[in-house]
């Protein structure tokens, strides 16, 4: 794992600033790896930890859409694209 630099959520900028990820991402659900990609972004918003997205290509097929939703209570409902 590469050593990050200490960040502040406070100092993340509001709107909210896309920024591309230059190092490699990977996610792991218990000993398998689901998703790896080097073409990650990340989402600085004030006072919110960074969420990072995936382009939907390089998750694997493992996880599966289900019924539901879920809602922001700054952008709304989420949909699907």
């Amino acid at each position: 794992m590469t050593s990050l630099p200490i960040e502040n959520v406070q100092a993340y900028p509001r709107p909210p600033r896309l920024e591309p990820v230059t190092e490699p991402l990977t996610i792991y659900l218990d000993d398998r790896q689901i998703a790896q990609t080097t073409r990650g972004y990340r989402v600085l918003e004030t006072h919110h930890a960074p969420s990072y997205y995936f382009p939907p290509d390089d998750v694997a097929d493992v996880l599966r859409r289900v019924a539901g939703s879920s809602v922001c209570e700054w952008k709304g409902v989420a949909v699907r694209a």
